[in-house]
């Protein structure tokens, strides 16, 4: 059987082919065979998009958000430049227990969330869970622990233990096993069988085998899902600040109450700086983990490279066997600079943690009385009841709803560009792609938090300012996204249209583009949920939406009335969650 390789060619491209007799005798050409019709699944999602597409619309018309309203607020961006100069930085000694403070929150809650979701990542997945209960239920956990926001677990613990860092660490640690657990459970599902089944084959039991061959194939993957989470608790811990996680957040919430304006955008500063080096970091040794670097990579991402092949990720290019002297092959590898390397790594790592641990000041010596009152603060909770505030509640979640649609919308149009110029397969020159590349890593160092508390300055309150911010955030990650699935579109099909005598528009368009688009849209769909969630939050700084309504019931002690806010987040987000899913799967 042959292959038409020009036929083929273009059913892949879309192009037409006119075919040419290489003897130079013309043959008819042989019609294509009718597409096939959509299945009424993929109608059904193509209907799903332009209803989102037509709702965002309509979210921005309905929300103000046009170039009329930017006009009138750029009177109060200056006054609020001018206000803000000189930047007021506290002294180094007071800037560098804060920052220290934070970072050990972070730290403790980030390796809280790896312990926690390991075992219920185990358990989700298909190929190493004790069966369809078991499975069934970690991924409920999974799932509502994501859909259950930071701020909602600090609010519940926070009554239940009272100020100080432990019920910070406790809320981070318990909303990142939705992502970490859920991303260690895809891990462990995508291995190798074969090693597992030769342990089994000679006996082992479920923890050996789980022990000597899944950790060890996934924990490149586990490392940097840890670090990636890090990256997004150390943001959150800026957050809830305003609730009284302790560190730089409490600080800058307090001064912005207090208009303090100079000290805190001082503060934003240094959160800025601190969120994009720590992204930079974990970002050169989450690459060097998934062995996404280029060769011989110089600088100080180079230095950072070798430091992690040395003691985090296998050497490269594989082990010989050891032998000794006797020229027998030795079972435990001897102590060489590599091996040392290793253990000098895992050493420095538990010694942070426990200098974090430390740092963090926990307080234990009330525990049990709080687990004993457990049931009662519970209590407190139970029954949700909006008392009178229903028809005020359902506004503000649909304004919730609303601005999650408009960001998403807005940091589309921006991210597009931003994220094609990123992409190295489709910028004209590497400067070009680096260019872009660093405004994706500042922006996306950027915490959505403190853009609204700039945006609620400059625009004032409500859901204009929250809108703003997310729509900025959005370009952080969503132009990540649209740059790394052009880079991995198939370049041979690319190749091919540029054979023809194709322009560089022409190819983008007609290959690049369309092989990404399915993507796009997962990205968007994601994006859309991420940004409902963060809604719900920026609210308790007055950038509208549910989140004002969430934290003054919590303050006034109407913990019934948190219930039922904390009821209508979880069946919003669940359902935002669920048509993205369902729509991501039809288009595939």
């Amino acid at each position: 059987m042959t292959v038409d390789t020009d036929a083929s060619h273009s059913a892949h491209t879309g192009i037409p082919h006119t075919d040419a007799s290489h003897t130079g005798t013309s043959h008819a050409k042989v019609p294509l065979p009718p597409r096939p019709r959509p299945s009424a699944n993929r109608i059904a999602a193509g209907s799903t998009l332009v209803i989102i597409l037509i709702a965002a619309i309509w979210s921005v018309v309905a929300l103000e958000i046009n170039v009329a309203s930017m006009v009138r607020s750029l009177d109060n961006a200056g006054n609020f430049v001018s206000r803000i100069f000189p930047l007021d930085f506290p002294p180094l000694g007071e800037l560098l227990v804060m920052t220290g403070q934070t970072l050990a929150i972070v730290v403790v809650a980030t390796v809280l969330a790896v312990v926690l979701s390991l075992p219920v990542a185990l358990f989700a997945a298909a190929n190493t869970t004790s069966g369809p209960v078991m499975r069934g239920v970690s991924r409920t956990i999974i799932v509502m622990c994501r859909a259950v926001p930071d701020l909602i677990f600090a609010i519940v613990l926070f009554r239940l233990f009272g100020l100080g860092a432990l019920p910070g660490i406790l809320a981070l640690g318990l909303h990142s096993i939705g992502m970490v657990g859920k991303l260690y459970a895809d891990a462990i599902e995508e291995l190798d069988g074969g090693p597992a089944e030769a342990v089994r084959s000679a006996g082992g039991s479920r923890l050996q085998w789980i022990t000597s061959t899944v950790i060890p194939q996934v924990m490149p993957q586990l490392i940097a899902t840890a670090l990636h989470r890090f990256d997004i608790n150390l943001r959150t811990s800026v957050l809830l600040g305003y609730v009284g996680v302790g560190g730089i957040g409490l600080e800058l919430a307090n001064a912005l109450r207090t208009m303090q304006y100079q000290r805190g955008m001082a503060l934003a500063l240094v959160i800025l700086a601190l969120c994009i080096a720590l992204e930079m970091l974990s970002g050169a040794i989450r690459a060097s983990l998934l062995g996404r670097v280029p060769a011989n990579r110089r600088g100080v991402l180079g230095f950072i490279d070798r430091v992690a092949a040395g003691w985090i990720t296998a050497p490269r290019g594989g082990r010989e066997l050891q032998r000794g002297k006797d020229g027998r092959v030795r079972i435990a590898p001897q102590w060489d600079r590599e091996r040392i390397g290793r253990f000098a790594g895992v050493a420095l790592t538990i010694a942070i943690v426990a200098l974090a641990t430390v740092y963090a000041d926990l307080d234990f010596s009330t525990l049990a009385e709080d687990l004993l009152a457990l049931p009662q603060v519970l209590g407190t909770f139970l029954p949700p009841s909006p008392q009178d505030l229903i028809d005020t509640l359902l506004e503000a979640m649909l304004v919730t709803v609303q601005i999650g649609l408009a960001a998403t919308l807005l940091g589309l149009v921006l991210a597009l560009p931003i994220g094609v110029f990123a992409a190295r397969n489709v910028a004209s020159s590497g400067f070009v792609a680096n260019l872009f590349r660093t405004i994706i890593v500042i922006i996306r160092g950027l915490p959505e938090l403190i853009l609204a508390i700039v945006f609620i300055v400059i625009t004032g309150l409500g859901p204009i300012a929250g809108t703003l911010a997310l729509a900025i955030g959005s370009v952080g990650l969503l132009g990540k996204l649209v740059a790394d699935s052009l880079e991995e579109t198939d370049v041979r099909v690319q190749d091919a249209v540029r054979a023809t005598g194709a322009t560089p528009i022409q190819v983008f368009f007609a290959a690049t583009l369309r092989q990404a688009a399915p993507q796009f849209i997962a990205h968007v769909l994601y994006q859309l949920d991420v940004n409902i969630r963060s809604a719900t939050l920026l609210g308790i700084v007055g950038a509208g939406g549910i989140g004002f309504y969430l934290l003054n019931a919590s303050r006034v002690q109407e913990f019934d009335v948190v219930t039922f806010i904390i009821v209508m987040v979880l069946v919003t987000v669940l359902a935002v969650e669920a048509v993205a899913v369902w729509t991501r799967k039809a288009l595939r």
